[in-house]
């Protein structure tokens, strides 16, 4: 018992090390089978999808349930049960002793058949389908294989398939194949042709047959798997084609794959594609350096064409293990289940494909939550063990015990839901380590919601601690989550020790916003300069809040509070803007100037006051606005424009008061500019102001110069070329007089060309018409005379008939033309003479 504790505990230590998932799980069979093997040693077993069946050493056959409780038994014989063998349908047994007893018979008929032989029988294989009445047949093994087939009168008639090479020691059945071990080697036969059609040699042939068997395992009704020694191999059943069968059977085996193992093979079963492999184990004991036995292993190979690769390999700790020898242990497995049974004489372990409860809990075992977590939420309608909520909860607990605060927190979201009593469980847990901040920012905050007190719990410790924090999460947070009181409260407290905190203040100011007090969130607001003041005036429509603080808002953003209170006329007049700002007036002028940008009409009784404003604070915008104002008080604008010397300015309006000559003395003698001077006359148009112009030039040779490259197009050049006086110097004359030239024969050129063109569309026009006046007209029924209203076309097409037709499509029978009075013998419609319009226009009248 020391020794069998001392190797499970270091079975345990080495699968704890393993990183590497084990495929397969494994439980003793307890219950019946503890009581059996207490008195008894287990033989044989046998497994069906509904029941087992085990033979033992005392004789004595059980049938168990797959829990292991004993549902019937069965006194066979006073000796070793060899072999028990099931149909398909699992309703009849056969079992042979080691006495040489050999039954068949019905476990729930009174079909029975007992035969006594002079040998021990090894094995008994009854036909798959044996339930059915032509397949009543079975196999037996000793000293020569028998088949035993139910015939006329329900006698049984025997007949030998095999002997002469030794005792027949395992035979598998499947289909219409059986397979067979003896001391040679194993051979399939064909039930069908009653012929053998392979022979597969044993490799190693000094090892006994009876200490190491062959284990032979059907993968379908076509392959077979022998392991023997240790060497597997996989064989498979082909059809010969016809053009090579001859004297040969009509089937063959083909040897697919082929491997040694590192141990003995005491049973082998199929996993898919991959290979279930039962090894008996032998190894050195290091403290007495003798050979002894091991614990057997269950390993799982991936066959490969001259080799295997192993997928896993456990070390099974079963009761007795170091007295047993290699034919003590049997594999057999259950089909539909992937149930793998280890049966040895004083235990029977079941090996079970490990399911997504299992691999959850491997994965939790090795703190690896992320991943159990995952395989839960995609298998969560078959697991049956785990639940999605503990396993995350546990993931929580792991996280905050690494001290992975954060994660923690963030996973909370996911893991917890819409659980708020657990929601509420966690942040006191994250309070009792410190750690509030880590979870704030993953509180939920609708769908659910949890109890204020948490909440306000949350932002003290942000406001102990963090103010910047603080103000974060009451921007984010919806005010309706926490007692909005209680906050502000302590914020006001705190502000009594920093009263100058911006963050403190800006976040008062929201609070208040929340609370919908928000006059004095607007003061904060202001005295912070804050950006989002607008938005809370807009958003509130707080209007009515800030007629007294107009000017604060001008100083904060100008262009921002004019186009709000632009905007909002209707609630905040333009005479109480203006009466506000009348202490600051480059504010004034700034919320006028947009006004009147926006309509030159709304202002207009401060035009006059603007001109002033406009004149001390924005010259650049007086001119446009003395243009585009029509209320504007011209006398005042020129009083004020003349007092600051705006020389611009004043020239305009004395134009624009009908004083050009002195808008142009102005622009002459003030600023000199002869430019500036031409295209003021240019614009006025005026001969006397040109006149005046050039009395003025006349002795100053520079505007000689400029009038003489500029009034070419306006007045005759001769006039001001005669009153130059004899001598004068004049700069740049000559080009001046070229260019008179060339621009007098320009204006030749552009005459001439007009006039080609105008030759050209009257040439163009007169074809046309021409043409229009030859085309044909088209005269039908529906066409009518124009003097007598009856149809133009005669009702009898063979009498002769005469009409006029004119140019403008008016028609006449020619009796009702009234006879032409003049001498000439061209006629005229008398409608279109009439009308006085020319021909062709009826053809427009229709068209309209």
């Amino acid at each position: 018992q020391e020794a069998r504790s001392n190797e499970e505990s270091t079975d345990e230590s080495e699968e704890d090390e393993s990183e590497e998932e084990p495929k397969l799980k494994y439980e003793r069979l307890s219950n019946g089978v503890t009581e059996i093997l207490q008195k008894d040693a287990a033989s044989c077993m046998t497994v069906h999808e509904k029941f087992l069946a085990l033979g033992t050493h005392y004789g004595k056959v059980y049938l168990l349930d797959v829990q292991g409780n004993i549902t019937q038994k069965f006194d066979v014989s006073p000796v070793k049960i060899n072999q028990i063998s099931l149909d398909e349908s699992g309703e009849h047994m056969g079992v042979c002793s080691e006495d040489g007893k050999v039954q068949v018979f019905g476990l729930y008929s009174a079909e029975e058949f007992h035969e006594t032989f002079d040998c021990p029988i090894k094995i008994v294989a009854v036909h798959p389908h044996f339930v059915r009445s032509h397949f009543k047949q079975f196999v037996t093994g000793g000293k020569k294989l028998l088949l035993y087939e139910r015939g006329w009168m329900n006698r049984w008639k025997p007949s030998v398939l095999h002997e002469g090479e030794g005792n027949i020691r395992n035979v598998k059945w499947r289909g219409h194949l059986i397979a067979w071990a003896n001391n040679m080697g194993v051979k399939i036969l064909d039930m069908i042709s009653k012929q053998r059609i392979t022979n597969v040699p044993r490799d190693d042939i000094s090892l006994r047959p009876d200490m190491y068997p062959c284990s032979l395992c059907w993968k379908d009704n076509l392959t077979l798997i022998i392991g023997w020694g240790n060497s597997v191999k996989i064989c498979s059943v082909k059809e010969r084609h016809a053009s090579e069968m001859r004297d040969l059977p009509n089937r063959y085996v083909e040897i697919v794959f082929q491997f040694d193992t590192e141990f003995y093979i005491s049973g082998l079963a199929p996993l898919c594609d991959q290979l279930v492999i039962l090894s008996y184990v032998k190894e050195i004991s290091e403290k007495t350096e003798v050979e002894c036995c091991a614990r057997p292993r269950l390993d799982i190979v991936q066959p490969l064409p001259e080799s295997c690769e192993e997928i896993s390999s456990d070390a099974l700790t079963v009761r007795g293990f170091q007295e047993n020898e290699c034919r003590d242990y049997h594999l057999e497995y259950s089909e539909g289940e992937s149930l793998f049974y280890i049966i040895s004489p004083r235990d029977v372990v079941v090996a079970k494909e490990r399911d997504q409860d299992d691999h959850i809990d491997w994965l939790l075992e090795k703190k690896k939550y992320e991943e159990a977590l995952m395989a839960a939420e995609i298998s969560q309608k078959t697991i049956k063990k785990h639940k999605i909520l503990d396993i995350g909860l546990a993931y929580i607990n792991h996280l905050v015990e690494k001290g992975e605060y954060d994660l923690a927190a963030r996973k909370c979201q996911k893991i917890l839901g819409k659980n708020t009593e657990l929601w509420e469980f966690e942040v006191y847990k994250f309070k009792e380590i410190g750690q509030l901040k880590a979870i704030s920012r993953y509180l939920p905050r609708r769908d659910p919601v949890l109890k204020p007190l948490i909440y306000e719990m949350v932002l003290h410790e942000f406001l102990e601690s963090d103010y910047e924090g603080f103000a974060t999460l009451i921007k984010e947070w919806p005010g309706d989550l926490y007692n909005n009181t209680i906050i502000v409260q302590a914020v006001v407290d705190h502000l009594k020790k920093d009263p100058q905190n911006r963050t403190l203040l800006r976040t008062l100011a929201e609070l208040y916003t929340y609370d919908q007090r928000y006059g004095r969130a607007l003061e904060i607001y202001l005295t912070l300069r804050h950006k989002d003041v607008f938005q809370l005036i807009h958003k509130h429509n707080l209007f009515s809040s800030i007629k007294d603080k107009i000017v604060l808002l001008m100083d904060f953003d100008s262009e921002k509070a004019v186009d709000m209170l632009l905007d909002n006329e209707d609630k905040i007049s333009i005479d109480r803007v203006v009466e506000e700002l009348e202490n600051r007036p480059e504010l004034q002028h700034v919320y006028l100037h947009k006004l009147f940008k926006r309509d030159h009409h709304k202002g207009q009784r401060y035009h006059e006051k603007q001109i002033s404003l406009y004149a001390e604070y924005d010259r650049p915008n007086l001119l446009p606005f003395l243009r585009d104002s029509t209320h504007c008080p011209l006398e005042k604008a020129l009083e004020i424009c003349q007092q600051r010397n705006f020389v611009e300015e004043t020239v305009y309006l004395l134009s624009r008061m009908g004083n050009s000559r002195s808008a142009l003395k102005m622009i002459m003698e003030e600023l000199q500019d002869v430019d500036k001077a031409i295209e003021f006359a240019k614009e006025q148009d005026d001969g006397e102001l040109w006149e005046d112009l050039i009395l003025y030039s006349i002795d100053k040779p520079p505007f000689i110069t400029g009038l003489l490259n500029n009034i070419g197009t306006h007045v005759d050049p001769i006039l001001l070329i005669h009153r130059i006086k004899e001598g004068m110097e004049i700069p740049n004359l000559r080009d001046s007089l070229v260019k008179i030239l060339q621009d007098y024969n320009l204006q030749i050129l552009l005459r001439e060309g007009c006039k080609k063109i105008l030759v050209a569309d009257s040439l163009s026009l007169l074809k046309k018409m021409h043409r229009t006046q030859m085309k044909g007209v088209l005269v039908d029924e529906e066409n009518i005379c124009e003097s007598c209203l009856s149809p133009i076309l005669p009702s009898d097409a063979s009498k002769s008939f005469n009409v006029v037709v004119f140019h403008c499509r008016h028609m006449f029978h020619k009796e009702c033309l009234p006879v032409s009075n003049t001498v000439s013998p061209v006629q005229f419609c008398n409608i279109c003479s009439a009308k006085h319009r020319g021909p062709g226009s009826a053809i427009l009248e229709m068209k309209k």
